[in-house]
């Protein structure tokens, strides 16, 4: 028998051996598990939905950027819309908050040019096979005699009553309409230059007033649009004059005058006082002048022509199925900001800039917003590209009497006659990137301006400063108008832009 002392080692023994064997098998098995295949299987697939669920949130942040990029360009538009004037500062480029949003990129920057998809080779150009139908007016014709105009000076644009002008707004399928060119009132051609432009059917017409700019002589000109375009540059007499002292002026064999691919066109007796509404008669009234021409394209004295003018009527007018077409101004799509960069530049008497403004508010002229169905109710005005139909012919007419009666800038008019016509005329309004891409800019070769252009208040214009007036234009500023005028008042103005 065992004794106690025995029993009690080997009990201890036992115990010892029994620690060590679990021992040794959880460390065993804590190795097997660490390395096991179903541990590994595990902190894969953990790995698999960190790297699923960080991609996805990339993706998810990326589109909340983007969303948030085009919410704060919507939210841009909308404000320059806004009357309330914390929103309406966002508009403003001199402003805090337009300030932040440029320097973080939620304002884009307009490009001063772009490419213009114009077609390739002049000579493939195909034209259009017949004129475009006249649908809502057949039949135009122009008042050449007025009522009171035994009692009166003549005036080239006649003498239109305020309601001669309203009825003319109103369209019928045959219209009779105040257009320039009375009876002794100014611009008259010589009968050679008008034999000559009885063969232009494709015009492009440029104009030198009061020797203001010089001839810039067009590039990129096909020969097969060197024979299908008139190129024709209307002068006066004091242009003319300037040309001779200092360029080339050369004579055809039928007297007819050229300053390089120019043929010029004097018109006699200047049918305003004031220059710059002088320059509107040929830019306005290209049908009138050129009567005979379907198609033309109007270019500033102060513009030099880069593109083929084939090329400019195939993509702005044919491939579109337009027929007027006219740029947008870079920096204003609403009138009464672009009156206001006018009176800041002195374009034009404040005063009378103002009462302009006034007659078209009373008439229910909205500022232009995005609820519109126009681009702009602004154009860059440099350039016209039209066909002579009917409908645009009208317009040009209406066009030109508002600058008759009112202030000659056609830049504020332009916008109201298209709404008066409420959607009959059609107007294809282009990027202003592309308008700087058909042409080169050049300055003019010295400042003009008319005394009228710095009267600060109606005061200045009585007494003594009756001279001030123009004596055959803007007669609508000084008849009676009808309406309370003085109970208008315009429409805020946020100045977007230092340039007018």
């Amino acid at each position: 028998m065992m004794s106690d002392s025995q029993r009690s080692l080997s009990v201890r023994l036992s115990r010892r051996g029994e620690r060590s064997n679990h021992n040794s098998q959880q460390s065993k098995d804590a190795e097997a598990g660490f390395f096991s295949p179903t541990r590994l299987h595990t902190d894969y697939t953990l790995k698999k939905i960190w790297k699923a669920g960080f991609l996805r949130l990339l993706l998810v942040g990326g589109i909340l950027w983007m969303l948030l990029i085009l919410f704060a360009l919507l939210f841009h538009v909308w404000s320059c819309q806004s009357s309330l004037s914390f929103f309406s500062a966002i508009c403003n480029k001199e402003g805090r908050l337009y300030v932040m949003l440029d320097t973080i990129g939620f304002v884009p920057k307009p490009q001063h040019r772009c490419p213009i998809p114009v077609a390739y080779d002049p000579d493939k150009v195909l034209l259009p096979s017949e004129k475009t139908a006249d649908t809502i007016v057949r039949n135009l014709t122009y008042v050449t005699e007025d009522e009171s105009s035994k009692s009166q000076f003549p005036l080239f644009g006649g003498n239109i009553s305020w309601s001669e002008r309203d009825e003319s707004f109103k369209l019928k399928p045959e219209m009779k309409v105040h257009c320039g060119f009375m009876p002794r009132g100014g611009a008259e051609m010589s009968s050679l230059d008008k034999e000559y432009v009885k063969k232009c059917r494709f015009v492009v017409a440029t104009g030198i007033f009061d020797a203001y700019d010089e001839p810039h002589q067009p590039s990129n000109i096909s020969k097969r649009s060197k024979n299908l375009f008139c190129f024709l540059m209307v002068v006066d007499e004091v242009s003319l004059d300037f040309l001779r002292k200092n360029t080339t002026v050369r004579k055809d064999v039928e007297g007819g005058k050229w300053v390089g691919i120019w043929r010029l066109i004097l018109l006699k007796t200047p049918p305003y006082d004031e220059p710059r509404r002088n320059g509107k008669v040929p830019k306005i009234l290209t049908h009138r002048l050129f009567p005979e021409a379907q198609y033309s394209i109007w270019i500033d004295g102060k513009m030099e022509l880069i593109v083929d003018p084939l090329l400019i009527l195939e993509r702005y007018l044919w491939r579109g199925k337009h027929t007027f077409a006219i740029a947008q101004h870079k920096h204003h799509r609403n009138i009464y900001e672009e009156a206001d960069a006018c009176k800041r530049r002195k374009r034009y008497a404040r005063p009378l800039v103002d009462l302009h403004m006034k007659i078209y508010r009373y008439e229910g002229l909205e500022p232009w917003s995005i609820k519109k169905n126009t681009v702009s109710d602004v154009p860059e005005g440099a350039v016209i590209i039209r066909e002579h139909t009917a409908m645009n012919n009208l317009f040009s007419c209406l066009w030109f009497n508002e600058v008759h009666l009112l202030t000659p800038r056609d830049q504020l008019s332009f916008g109201y006659v298209v709404d008066r016509l409420k959607g009959a005329f059609k107007v294809f309004m282009f990027q202003n990137c592309e308008y700087n891409s058909l042409f080169e800019l050049h300055p003019h070769i010295r400042e003009h301006s008319s005394k009228i252009e710095w009267v600060k208040s109606l005061q200045e214009l009585k007494g003594k400063g009756e001279s001030l007036k123009e004596s055959r234009g803007g007669f609508g500023l000084w008849t009676p108008y009808p309406g309370d005028l003085d109970s208008v008042e315009l429409p805020k103005v946020v100045r977007t832009s230092k340039a007018g």
